[in-house]
């Protein structure tokens, strides 16, 4: 089965920029959708962005116009290009599928994201 393994995460300074990358272990082509997801203190896991094979993506309000969601299937490989930062976005960010059947690989370690004011 395919693992996922996140990295990229850092400490900045709000305004800051970063960019994510989530390496799995094996062909990431069949996986129509991947998604980010973040997990912040005491909150629930939520989607941020998500991204088809197609190239279609989608973002969640709270990041759109500052995160941009690319994949390299040749590369197995899922990134997240994070501007703008904000204290908010403090939070442990993951990658996984993301389609509408909730159907998702197991969770890799997650990378830590924080940002100060």
């Amino acid at each position: 089965q395919v693992q996922l393994v996140e990295s990229g995460g850092a400490l900045v300074q709000a305004g800051g920029s970063l960019r994510l990358s989530c390496a799995a272990s094996g062909s990431i082509f069949s996986i129509n959708v991947m998604g980010w997801y973040r997990q912040a203190p005491g909150k629930q896991r939520e989607l941020v962005a998500r991204i088809t094979n197609g190239g279609g993506r989608n973002y969640a309000d709270s990041v759109r116009d500052r995160y941009t969601i690319s994949r390299d299937n040749a590369k197995t490989t899922v990134y997240l290009q994070m501007n703008s930062l904000k204290p908010e976005d403090t939070a442990v960010y993951y990658c996984n599928k993301a389609d509408a059947y909730g159907t998702r690989l197991p969770w890799g370690q997650g990378t830590q994201v924080t940002v100060s004011s």
